[in-house]
């Protein structure tokens, strides 16, 4: 028997719950197949729930951001102890966040099934189920949102218990002494911060030259310098490394840098769509590298009434964008004159210590594409609740054009820079310009003020140019 749908959607992450959600609130009756015992998809289970909950746990347990503030007091911890609380912390966040997912599931009446989906002709979803048994769904729509997973590259043995990816790491249940991070981008900063508040003795690689290379420069080369002060090894232009094990343990081989010995190896360079299995090929689905769907403007894939949302279509593969395209595409697969795109100005967010987060163009956007362009720049050294609290790394960067001040982006390196971006991100959506934080009066002490003195830098060095 054939059971009818008005959408059916294939995972239950970030796109796939919202999607779904979207479409329910309009009057769809839809069914979600998951293959998880829990949803909320990897974003919930094994990527950025636990991993944030890992940061905020390392830093509090440990006492590790105010490590120079309060002199000759320290916390002494356990180490088996720490990583004990820290699993037993993340676990119930990860029950709380995926419970609040089911929640909101079954509050819309979502049918969800568990199983393994494969997709037929006139959009039929095929669900083999935990138990064997098989369900045929069609549907008038389909969102593939099945997420994705990380890159396992040739040479590197993952079978090996001392090499993991950003998904078994949350697995170690052991104080790490030396670990090696193959990776710069967020995922590896991230860890990186985490273990070496945790004591590690911390080796970050990059073949690239630069950490975060889609983020303006400044951010980039202060979250490396920011991080080596923290007493991680930071090591860019590495080429390919090369991991081996002997009889003492794993050898990462750093081309141009030498050998690094390590108890544990992070790979977290890269992910691959979730693609496999669900028959593609067979329906007109075109995919692309690393099991990434094609799709256009609407999250529309090249078969009718198939769209594709989240992680499995590529970047920026963010949980926020996920759950935007999710909805987004819902709405166009039903004519909703709802979310018809989703926001162009995406901030983002690196959840390293300390954090670092960018919405707009950065400073290298805006002169490749020949803005006459100015800066704004202020230091949280200088700002009066950073002072309070001890956490003075990082600025507040804005990038905006000479002509009329409009802001075209902002950067942020520092303590709730995640925060404190939504601000700029807001007057970058009304096309404002500097002078609205000029004018603003903010609280004191906050950290939002420190807005106000990157645009009063910025007059500055407007007037220092007409002097010219």
């Amino acid at each position: 028997m054939v059971e009818r749908f008005d959408m059916v959607v294939i995972g239950a992450g970030p796109a796939g719950e919202k999607g779904a959600a979207q479409a329910a609130y309009f009057g769809k009756r839809v069914a979600v197949v998951e293959r998880q015992e829990r949803a909320g998809g990897a974003a919930a289970i094994n990527a950025w729930v636990p991993s944030k909950t890992l940061r905020e746990a390392a830093l509090y347990l440990t006492g590790f951001r105010h490590r120079d503030v309060y002199e000759g007091l320290s916390l002494d911890l356990d180490p088996a102890f720490a990583v004990d609380r820290l699993r037993a912390r993340s676990r119930r966040v990860i029950e709380t966040i995926t419970g609040e997912v089911r929640s909101n599931i079954d509050a819309h009446g979502i049918e969800l099934l568990r199983g393994d989906a494969r997709l037929g002709l006139d959009r039929m979803v095929h669900v083999t189920t935990a138990n064997g048994q098989t369900r045929d769904l069609q549907a008038d729509a389909i969102l593939i949102a099945t997420g994705s997973r990380p890159f396992h590259p040739p040479g590197i043995d993952f079978d090996d218990p001392d090499v993991v990816d950003s998904a078994t790491v949350l697995d170690l249940d052991e104080p790490v002494r030396r670990l090696v991070i193959i990776g710069g981008g967020a995922v590896g900063c991230e860890y990186a911060s985490i273990f070496r508040a945790l004591a590690s003795q911390v080796t970050l690689v990059d073949e690239r030259s630069r950490l975060i290379p889609t983020m303006d420069h400044d951010i980039c080369n202060g979250l490396a310098d920011a991080l080596s002060d923290i007493g991680v090894q930071v090591t860019l232009g590495a080429g390919r490394v090369q991991v081996r094990r002997d009889g003492e343990g794993l050898v990462v081989e750093i081309p141009g840098h030498g050998i690094v010995r390590a108890d544990k190896l992070l790979f977290a360079a890269g992910r691959v769509g979730n693609t496999e299995g669900l028959a593609l090929d067979e329906i007109g689905v075109a995919v692309e590298e690393r099991g990434r769907i094609s799709v256009d403007g609407c999250y529309r894939t090249s078969a009718p009434g198939i769209y594709a949302a989240g992680d499995v279509i590529g970047p920026p593969a963010l949980a926020s964008v996920s759950m935007e395209q999710g909805r987004v595409a819902a709405c166009h697969a039903f004519g909703i004159p709802f979310k018809q795109m989703v926001d162009p100005i995406t901030p983002i967010g690196v959840y390293s210590i300390p954090e670092a987060a960018a919405a707009g163009i950065t400073e290298q956007q805006a002169g490749a594409d020949g803005i006459d362009y100015e800066l704004g720049l202020a230091r949280f050294a200088r700002n009066s609740r950073s002072m309070i609290s001890g956490n003075t790394d990082g600025f507040i960067k804005l990038v905006f054009r000479r002509a009329d001040r409009r802001l075209l982006g902002v950067h942020i390196l520092g303590e709730s820079a995640t925060e404190l971006v939504h601000h700029g991100q807001a007057v970058l959506h009304f096309d404002g310009g500097i002078d609205y934080f000029i004018q603003a009066v903010y609280n004191v002490p906050t950290l939002t003020e420190t807005y106000k003195y990157a645009a009063y830098n910025g007059l500055q060095r407007l007037a220092h140019h007409s002097a010219i």
